[in-house]
């Protein structure tokens, strides 16, 4: 007995879907978060320590690469958020149906470009 397997497990030539890349960005934002919050609890508890450890982290966070990271968690907080509302509406039962999923999926893409748009200027 012959079994049907696909033939071509190429990732770069299979086109996902929106609600694919939607549910795949929201995992690696979850990520960056975890990992942004690490950089985050060293630098309050080193400025916390001591008037000098403030200094550091005070130089520290008002460097290009600091706010470019600052940036790049506060975007993943942002779309996370989106993300994640869509997930708990998706659990209520709605946009559950293919068109109406992929129409929220680019809603949430959308909206957190707008935000990380916006966090950058608050920023710089």
């Amino acid at each position: 007995m012959k079994k049907q397997r696909p033939v071509n497990l190429d990732l770069n030539t299979i086109s996902f879907p929106a609600a694919a890349i939607s549910s795949i960005l929201h995992r690696i934002s979850g990520v960056i978060m975890l990992v942004g919050v690490g950089f985050l609890v060293w630098a309050l508890a080193i400025s916390l320590k001591s008037a000098e450890g403030f200094d550091l982290v005070h130089g520290l966070l008002t460097g290009f690469i600091a706010k470019f990271i600052a940036w790049g968690i506060m975007s993943a907080l942002g779309y996370h958020l989106l993300a994640g509302v869509r997930h708990m509406f998706m659990d209520m039962g709605y946009f559950e149906e293919l068109d109406s999923g992929r129409v929220s999926a680019k809603v949430v893409f959308v909206l957190a470009i707008i935000l990380s748009v916006l966090a950058g200027v608050w920023l710089w």
